[in-house]
C-alpha cells in the first residue's frame, strides 16, 4: 500500500452520508498528531500568520487563563508522543520547551504572557500541524472565544469570533433539521475532562491548498471551473478534517483541535474499496451537500472519473 494510503485517515464507513454527529472516544487521548508533512506544514502556518496575523489569529481578552491550559496540554503531549523530538522541562513556574524539528529552545514563566513571543494560543500553535478553535462555555451556550486558524475550509475566524455555536452552523443547509445543531452543541457542553473525543469531517477541494480560508476565495475558488474527467484524479483532493474535542478541567472550556489531510482521487484510485466507497457516496450525495461542500461545479467530473477507474479495476 503506497505510504499516503498506509496513514491517510479514510472518513468513511458506509456508502451514504448525511449530516451527524460520528464522535467516538479518542484513544491515545493526544490532543494533536505528528506526520511527515509536519516540517512543510509548520513552515506554511508561519508564513500565513506572518503575512496574516490578524485573519489567523483571534482571541478575546477574557481567554488568556483558558489559553495557558492548552498550552500545558499540548506541550505535554508533544513530549510524550515523541520524547525524541520534543522535550519539556518544568522547574517551578519556569518552563523549558525544546522543539528539535524546528531547532528551537523556549523558556519561559508559565502564566506570564510577557515571557512569551505571543499569547499563549498563538505561541504553542506554532508547533502543531492542528488549527486550535477555544470554544468558552457559559450563559448555556458555547461561544468561539479564540482561535489560531491557518487552514480553514472556507470560514472566518475574524467573521466568527464571538458567535454561539448555533450561529457559526447557521450557513450549513438543513443543518438544523431535526434540531441537530442543537444536539451536537448540547453534546461538547456536556464533554468531561479526561474523555475527549474525536471525528472526521470531510470535503473535495479543487486544488492541492490547505489555505482554503474565505477571505481567499478568490485565489482558489477559481480553481472549482478546471475541473473535467481528465484530470480530476490529479487536482481534486479528498480533504479530511480530524477534529477533537477536550473539556480544559480548570476554565471548562473547549478545545477544539483541527488535524487537515489531503489526498488525491489518483492516490485514493490505488485502493478500489475506497474509491467505490467514494463513488457510491457522491452518486447518492444529496445536492444541497454537494453544494455545502462546494463541489457541485464539479461533481459531475469527479463521477465521471471515479466511474472509469472502476471499470479499469
Amino acid at each position: 500500500m503506497a505510504k499516503g494510503l498506509a496513514t491517510f485517515p479514510f472518513p468513511f464507513k458506509e456508502d451514504t452520508y448525511r449530516y451527524s454527529n460520528n464522535s467516538v472516544l479518542l484513544d491515545p487521548p493526544y490532543a494533536v498528531d505528528l506526520t511527515s508533512e509536519y516540517e512543510e506544514e509548520i513552515t506554511l502556518k508561519r508564513k500565513l500568520l506572518l503575512d496574516h496575523p490578524t485573519r489567523c489569529f483571534q482571541a478575546l481578552p477574557h481567554t488568556n487563563e483558558a489559553q495557558w491550559e492548552i498550552v500545558s496540554l499540548i506541550l505535554h503531549n508533544l513530549a510524550e508522543m515523541s520524547p525524541d523530538d520534543f522535550q519539556l522541562h518544568i522547574n517551578g513556574d519556569i518552563w523549558t520547551f525544546t522543539n528539535h524539528k524546528t531547532n528551537e529552545r523556549e523558556q519561559f514563566i508559565f502564566g506570564n504572557n510577557a515571557s512569551l513571543p505571543y499569547e499563549p494560543l498563538n505561541f504553542v500553535g506554532r508547533h502543531v500541524q492542528e488549527d486550535l478553535i477555544l470554544m468558552g462555555q457559559r450563559d448555556h451556550d458555547l461561544y468561539l472565544d479564540a482561535g489560531q486558524l491557518c487552514f480553514p475550509a472556507n470560514w472566518s475566524l475574524e467573521f466568527n469570533l464571538g458567535m454561539t455555536f448555533v450561529e457559526i452552523h447557521s450557513p450549513i443547509t438543513r443543518f438544523t433539521e431535526g434540531g441537530l445543531d442543537v444536539k451536537i452543541r448540547n453534546f461538547i457542553m456536556r464533554l468531561e475532562a479526561g474523555k475527549p473525543w474525536v471525528r472526521r469531517n470531510w470535503s473535495l477541494n479543487a486544488g492541492r491548498r490547505l489555505d482554503t480560508s474565505l477571505e481567499t476565495f478568490h485565489l482558489w475558488g477559481q480553481e472549482r471551473q478546471r475541473v473535467t474527467a481528465d484530470n480530476a484524479g490529479q487536482l481534486v483532493q479528498l480533504r479530511v478534517e480530524v477534529q477533537k474535542l477536550f473539556r480544559l478541567p480548570r476554565t471548562h472550556s473547549i478545545l477544539f483541535t483541527i488535524h487537515t489531510h489531503l489526498i488525491s482521487l489518483e492516490e485514493i484510485a490505488q485502493k478500489r474499496s475506497w474509491l467505490a466507497q467514494i463513488y457510491n457516496i457522491l452518486v447518492e450525495l444529496p445536492d444541497y451537500i454537494a453544494e455545502y461542500k462546494g463541489m457541485m461545479l464539479y461533481k459531475n467530473a469527479v463521477l465521471a472519473y471515479l466511474e472509469n477507474k472502476l471499470q479499469q479495476s
